[in-house]
């Protein structure tokens, strides 16, 4: 009997699925998750565990020593003791990831937003603001009267 078969019932069991189905599944040896309060790893036989995760990356290291990333933008992770299912709002994995492309799109988005927020007259805004909360007042007011 090979060590992968004599450790295979000692692997942990990994799924990560987004809305659109399974990203990865497969045993794995650790795994280590993004959680909203920072970085944690898992193995077989962890506490049962219900957290959330922030935007980051899911590191695996299965049996074989492979090492595999998934990118994940927010979600939850549970835990129990042979298995970790985590429930991501996006997930892909780091292989399908074009770099270049996400960062593009990245800063396209950064720039929108920013070219945005600038043409705000927030000085207007404001006036229009006070001027709609005077009008406000003053209909109640006269509905009080009424």
């Amino acid at each position: 009997m090979s060590s992968a078969e004599s450790n295979a019932g000692s692997d942990l069991r990994l799924e990560i699925v987004n809305m659109e189905g399974v990203v990865w599944s497969g045993a794995v040896r650790v795994v280590t998750l993004p959680g909203a309060e920072g970085a944690f790893g898992i193995l077989r036989g962890h506490t049962p565990l219900l957290t959330r995760l922030r935007e980051g990356f899911v590191h695996v290291v299965t049996p074989q020593d492979e090492r595999i990333s998934v990118y994940v933008s927010g979600g939850f992770v549970e835990s129990q003791p042979q298995g970790v299912t985590v429930l991501a709002d996006t997930a892909v994995r780091s292989a399908d990831l074009d770099a270049a492309r996400a960062d593009a799109a990245r800063q396209e988005a950064s720039s929108l937003l920013h070219s945005e927020l600038a043409g705000i007259d927030h000085a207007q805004l404001q006036a229009e603001l006070v001027q709609a909360a005077a009008q406000w007042s003053q209909e109640i007011r006269r509905s009080k009267r009424s």
